[in-house]
């Protein structure tokens, strides 16, 4: 429910991000007679001639590009890095007896699942060697359910719409319990293939733990708490999906009636080759919104 409610939000982001740039687009027309002119130093200039809703639908449209060019630019990175990891990996090759089990040739105790259309489990030379037979049944049970439900996909795709549409608040809440619940589901079954011990589980998290960097084998208060048999009680975000809502109608909303009244003349020529640079306001606030938002795409990524 967690996940498709924060995909069903970003859709409809998405979508009325899309919708502000097409009609925006299709609301100018090429009618030079009805753009406006002005004259600077002996040359003629023109600039777009917009009414009230045609000014308010280009400026949703700026922010519609500037979300879908975030989307682009943050998925292409999420897909670079993620092709990069996996090309990085030293395999030695499938473990015997366990389909879709990789074997990778690291001393120190790892275990994740990886790939998003295919993912497949990973475990390092270092866990075979620490865990005992419980445990790695434990944890290789533990990213299998990972696996089967495509987690790092999800994800990934949490990520990307949680940085993009910043307009709606609910995201980032939902990311985050996602992200919980899915750690929690694979514990479950990871307590399912050991006949229901937690023993096996909470030991292999432990000898992690013991053996990687603080912090490494992400056991959380809430996570140990999952494991005694107290999960903490979680209510969705209501207020923010309320505000997240009712921002996401108004801004339907909003596009759909300024496209009925929007209309702009102009003539399209590019400073480069005329002295009659039209739509040169249209095109600069679109490519700022742009050039600021993969300014703030560089910033580095912090996963939970």
């Amino acid at each position: 429910m967690v996940f498709r409610l924060q995909a069903a939000l970003g859709t409809v982001g998405l979508g009325a991000a899309a919708a502000a740039v097409v009609l925006a687009a299709s609301s100018v027309h090429r009618t030079p007679q009805s753009a406006h002119h002005v004259a600077i130093a002996g040359l003629q200039f023109t600039y777009p001639a917009v009414n009230a809703a045609a000014a308010v639908l280009l400026a949703l449209a700026a922010v519609g590009a500037g979300v879908l060019a975030t989307i682009v630019t943050a998925a292409v990175r999420q897909f670079r890095a993620h092709r990069r990891f996996m090309s990085e990996l030293p395999l030695l090759g499938p473990l015997p007896g366990r389909p879709g089990v990789m074997v990778i040739d690291d001393p120190s105790p790892q275990a994740f699942c990886a790939g998003y259309l295919r993912p497949s489990v990973y475990v390092s030379r270092g866990a075979l060697e620490l865990l005992s037979e419980a445990e790695l049944v434990a944890v290789l049970s533990h990213e299998n359910r990972h696996r089967s439900t495509r987690d790092p996909l999800r994800f990934a795709c949490g990520r990307v719409l949680s940085q993009a549409l910043f307009f709606v608040p609910a995201l980032r809440p939902l990311r985050d319990r996602y992200e919980e619940l899915a750690e929690q589901k694979a514990d479950e079954a990871a307590i399912s293939a050991t006949a229901g011990e937690p023993g096996p589980l909470a030991a292999a998290l432990l000898a992690f733990e013991e053996a990687s960097p603080p912090g490494a084998a992400g056991i959380s208060n809430e996570r140990v708490e999952s494991l005694l048999g107290r999960p903490p009680r979680w209510r969705l975000p209501s207020p923010h999906i309320a505000l997240s809502m009712g921002t996401l109608c108004g801004l339907v909303v909003l596009v759909w009636r300024t496209s009925a009244a929007a209309s702009a003349h102009s003539t399209f020529n590019l400073p480069v080759l005329s002295s009659q640079p039209c739509m040169l306001v249209l095109a600069l606030l679109p490519a700022a919104v742009v050039l600021a938002a993969q300014g703030w795409l560089r910033r580095p990524i912090v996963s939970a």
